[in-house]
This record gives structure tokens, sequence and C-alpha cells, in this order.
């Protein structure tokens, strides 16, 4: 609860659903309606209120929800997620998406509500009235019970204002990210085309033409499947962090959560991992299998399970380089030909893996391909680094202002 007595001028305390309403408009038959979209929770990125995604309803959806253009889509489901966006077009959604427009736009700016959703105290009061372990939902008689304080109508456009020009810088932020990663994979590809096509190679980015001796993958390095996991290495005298596929994403590993297991002395040297190592997901979806990142000594003595492959490169090998045609394997489609489908996961296949093609060519070309491909690793990592700037500006300046 919140002291009215520490009121600004002009400031009244109100309660959400005094200000804001619970959009109950339903499309029974979105496609005779003319809606082309619809919007699921995976469609909404944590704090940020561009809808990138979405879904066609021609392609079969049984959502009903209705929203419109300038309305809130807030998700109830797992609020912690911060999932808020303002629709910028007319579809349905998921029921587990509250849709909250203002209920009258002399007293709340319909633009300053997506932000006062995200807001540090709205966030953490949805999280709180949230009920379910696995799927926690918070319901709109709780949401409608927050009390915040609303400023007049002149300061909520000048605080929309000012918030706006912050969301304007790092909405540009983003497009340049995006725009720098599509240029990024565009020349990796462009490379290792020319490095997989036949005779003498030309690589019009550094000028020159070279030869390419494609080998198997097994010649260029060593390869390797992690250990598995079996109830009885849970306890033992030997416990030692391991990577498994959930710690490895495109370009980067995820130490947040590494776990443990018991490893022997020769399984230790078996399976440690050093600097260097490549680290491939054997089993995940078709378009996700083969995924990779280099292993930089991340969680020290540390070892791989066998939803891992682990490359290891041969000195003739520059780390960065086999890990960039890697990627290019992944992006263009080549593990998931060479991958075995079970239910719902592709298996890579140590074996498989290892008897793929690998361009070898001299080593000091490998160098000069790494800086190219690095520079433009480099500009994505500032944009990004630019852009949780710009949020925590966001985020500061809306509790600040708001004095949420």
């Amino acid at each position: 609860m919140i002291q009215a007595d520490t009121l600004k001028a002009g400031w009244k305390l109100v309660k959400f659903g005094d200000v804001v309403r619970l959009s109950k408009d339903r499309a029974t038959n979105p496609e005779a309606e003319g809606i082309e979209r619809y919007v699921g929770l995976e469609h909404i990125d944590p704090d940020d209120l561009r809808i990138r995604r979405w879904g066609l309803v021609a392609e079969g959806t049984t959502f009903t929800s209705k929203f419109k253009p300038r309305q809130v889509l807030f998700g109830k489901r797992r609020a912690y997620q911060r999932k808020v966006a303002v629709a910028d077009f007319e579809g349905v959604c998921s029921g587990d998406i509250y849709v909250f427009e203002s209920a009258n736009p002399k007293v709340l700016l319909s633009e300053l509500l997506p932000f006062i959703c995200q807001t540090e105290r709205f966030s953490e009061y949805a999280v709180g009235t949230s009920a379910g372990s696995l799927s926690p939902r918070t319901n709109w008689a709780s949401l409608a019970n927050f009390e915040f304080f609303l400023p007049p109508l002149e300061e909520q456009k000048r605080i929309t204002k000012l918030i706006n020009t912050v969301e304007k810088t790092n909405n540009e932020l983003k497009l340049a990210r995006d725009l720098a990663e599509k240029l990024r994979k565009s020349l990796l590809i462009n490379i290792f085309n020319n490095l997989m096509s036949s005779g003498s190679i030309e690589l019009p980015l550094l000028g020159i033409t070279t030869d390419c001796n494609r080998i198997k993958v097994e010649q260029a390095g060593s390869v390797l499947m992690g250990r598995q996991l079996s109830p009885k290495y849970k306890t033992g005298l030997f416990s030692r962090p391991y990577l498994r596929v959930a710690n490895v994403f495109d370009g980067y590993i995820d130490i947040k959560e590494v776990y443990e297991m018991d490893f022997s002395d020769v399984e230790f040297e078996t399976f440690k991992l050093s600097r260097g190592d490549i680290l491939l997901n054997e089993g995940q979806s078709r378009e996700l299998v083969g995924r990779s990142a280099i292993y930089r000594n991340d969680v020290e003595n540390c070892c791989f399970q066998n939803t891992l492959i682990r490359f290891r490169p041969a000195q003739t090998v520059i780390p960065e380089y086999a890990h960039y045609y890697f990627q290019y394997s992944q992006y263009t489609g080549r593990f998931v030909q060479i991958a075995k489908q079970t239910t719902s996961i592709a298996h890579l296949g140590v074996q498989r893996f290892a008897a793929m093609q690998f361009p070898l060519i001299d080593i000091n070309i490998q160098k000069e391909i790494v800086k190219i491909l690095l520079n433009a690793v480099q500009t994505i990592s500032k944009l990004n680094q630019r852009i949780e700037s710009a949020k925590y500006i966001k985020k500061y300046t809306l509790n600040e202002i708001l004095k949420m």
C-alpha cells in the first residue's frame, strides 16, 4: 500500500482497474472477420513493446481474444517474464494475454499505459498475485486493485514524450543490431559457399584465390561425444561440473546453470574441456541441431555431457575458423541433411558429423577470414551493450519519474 500523503501536487492515487479497461472483445471466427495475424506469448519479447513476430490465422489458431492497434497486450502467465507489448495491427491473441486500454484517455493517456505496465512495482505486483506452480498466472481482479500515482494529463504527455525518446533510441539500436547480424550471416555464408565450391577458390573479400583441401571433420581435429548422464553419477568422490545442450547457444556459452556429476580421474582426462574446444548441440530441434560455441575456460575443470559433441581443432585449424564453418553448416541446413530425426529431436550423430566435409585452407588465410567475421561479431556485441544501456536508462526513467 502506498501513502496518499506523499502525492505531488496535481497527482492522484488511483487503482489500476479504475483507469484501465480489460477488453473482452472476441472474434469467434477470426479469418471470416478478415483478421490475418495472431499473437501468442512466444511472439512477445521481454521488455520490448514492439511485436516483431506473429502467426498467421490462415495456418490455424484457436485464439479468439481480439485486439486492435494501440491496445496493450500483457502476458498474465509467468508475469516474471515481463511480456508487455503495444499492438500496431489488428489480431487475436492467446488466452494467457490480457488486452488493456485506457478506460478514459482524458484521465489516463493511452500512450502512458504500456509504460505503467513495465514499471518495477507493477511487474512485482503481477508476480506476487500469480497462482500456480508450473505456469503461475495473475488475474484481472488482483491487477485491478494495483494502486499507483497518476500525474495530471499534461504531465502524462511530458513523461510519455520523454520515455518515447528513449524507446525510439532503443528500437533504432535494435534495428541496427538486426541488420548487422544479417550482414554477419551473409558474409559467413558467402565465404564458405566459395570454399565449398569446386576448383580453385576465389575470395573476393580478401582479394585472393586459394586452394582448398576438403577433408573429413575428423581429419581436421578430434571428435568426441560427451559422457552419458546416469543416476549412478549423481553421487561419488569426484563431482565435477559439466556442460549440456542447455548451456551451448549460437556463439556463446551460458553458465548461469551448470550441473555436476561424478567423473573418475580417468574419465575426467577423457571428457575435460580445454580452451579452444568447440561444443556442438548433438540433439536439438531441426533448425538448431549443430548449434555451436567455443569453450574459453568459461567454467574451470569442466567436462561435457553426451547431448554435446566436442571438436578439438588440430594445429592446422584455428578454433574460430572451425566454429564459423560449423555455424555455416547450421545456417545452411547441412547439419539437418545428415541428422537423424526422432519424434521431436534431430540427432547430429558423432560418426555422421566426423565424416562431414571440412574446408581446410592455409592457416594465414584462415586468420584473415576470422578477422573479417570477428569484426562483424564485435560490432554486434557493441550494439548489444548499447541496447542494454538504453534499457537501463528507460527502466530508471520509468521508475524515477512515475515513482512507482
